[in-house]
């Protein structure tokens, strides 16, 4: 009984823990887009119920992935060290002794990649970025933090538990083929995930602004669920927050 009475907070506060780090991200985002978005819009409703509405529906998306992944990670060796350590009162920064080094170095790999890309990115769609403007913050926050959560966490961890439960029957490990087909999918639905924010922002969107942004993004959705897999969420997250900043800097250099 003690021991039963143990485990359950330290999972409601590794679960919470998860959360708020994912809110962080959510707030920073809609209170930073939605002003740009609705700046030439008349609005039915106050813009702080808009931003309310919004914060309240991406936080109960957030809730699920956190569930999702709280559910299922641990059965798939998969890991969020640094957030169970702190939820268990152990040393955070031994959790991070063997994510930070990989995440830093795929940060690195990330943010040359998103510069690169950035110089192929079609017409259309770099003029209509230079309209709409996403600080670091939120990108580093968002994407780094709270996308990790959403698409690595929650969804890529339901997508390697459904065919080891279904084909596997629950037994050892996950083979590997299911951990690849989860990363490959999760990184293109994370691709396909931009594509509503890119309509918004263009108005209408063409084959090539698709493929681009799709293939885009998937190659570092790949790069994420493989970092998730081999080393622990942690690591995803360092790498996805640092390739934005790597390729702030870049940009900023060559501008």
């Amino acid at each position: 009984m003690p021991a039963e009475s143990a485990i359950k907070p330290s999972r409601l506060h590794f679960g919470l823990y998860l959360w708020l780090a994912g809110m962080l991200g959510v707030v920073t985002l809609t209170i930073m887009v939605i002003p740009q978005q609705t700046a030439n819009a008349v609005l039915p409703v106050p813009l702080w119920l808009v931003t309310l509405v919004s914060i309240l529906q991406s936080g109960l998306l957030l809730a699920v992935a956190v569930w999702l992944g709280l559910r299922l990670a641990p059965k798939l060796g998969l890991r969020a060290d640094a957030f169970l350590a702190a939820a268990t009162g152990a040393s955070v920064v031994d959790a991070l002794r063997p994510q930070w080094r990989v995440g830093l170095l795929g940060g690195l790999a990330g943010g040359v990649g998103l510069f690169l890309f950035a110089m192929f990115t079609p017409v259309v769609l770099s003029e209509g970025g230079q309209a709409f403007s996403l600080p670091l913050v939120a990108r580093v926050l968002y994407g780094g933090v709270t996308e990790e959560l959403l698409l690595r966490w929650g969804l890529m961890s339901l997508l390697v538990w459904l065919p080891w439960r279904l084909l596997q029957g629950k037994t050892g490990e996950p083979r590997q083929a299911y951990v690849w087909f989860a990363i490959l999918l999760s990184a293109v639905i994370f691709g396909i995930g931009h594509l509503p924010a890119v309509a918004a922002m263009l108005g209408e969107l063409t084959s090539e602004v698709v493929l681009f942004i799709v293939g885009a993004n998937s190659v570092f959705g790949v790069l994420f669920g493989y970092l998730f897999w081999r080393y622990g969420l942690e690591a995803a997250i360092i790498a996805h927050g640092a390739s934005h900043i790597v390729s702030f800097v870049m940009m900023t250099l060559v501008m």
